[in-house]
């Protein structure tokens, strides 16, 4: 699973190469990957993960859906300082623009959008 990992981050960077978002978005694709792959049915033998990226002037969008199978919905969860686990996703809130949770009977999928003409922590919602 370490190769899936590589192989989605660095698909991401290639898609966003020479955008200055082009770090975040291979941080939210690695840390996206591995909430797939060690929170749901897409770590198991048989599973996997897709990873869509789409790139325009002003917005990077990075989605990863996930096959399942996990007995709770991805959310943000607020950790105390000890913790070692649970603070992807308020990361990746704390990056992206905009992250949108869709859930189906196949799956997961988390959305996060990078916009291009706004600073770090201004969320455009």
């Amino acid at each position: 699973m370490a190769g899936s990992l590589r192989s989605a981050s660095g698909r991401a960077a290639l898609d966003v190469r020479g955008s200055p978002l082009a770090e975040d978005a291979e941080l939210i694709v690695s840390e996206l990957s591995a909430n797939a792959i060690l929170h749901t049915a897409s770590g198991q033998a048989y599973g996997s993960f897709h990873l869509a990226v789409a790139v325009s002037a002003q917005v990077v969008a990075l989605s990863v859906t996930d096959d399942g199978g996990a007995d709770t919905a991805p959310k943000v969860e607020h950790q105390d300082q000890d913790a070692e686990h649970g603070r992807g996703l308020g990361m990746i809130s704390a990056i992206a623009h905009r992250v949108v949770v869709h859930h189906s009977d196949q799956g997961h999928t988390v959305t996060a959008e990078l916009y291009a003409d706004a600073r770090r922590g201004d969320h455009l919602c």
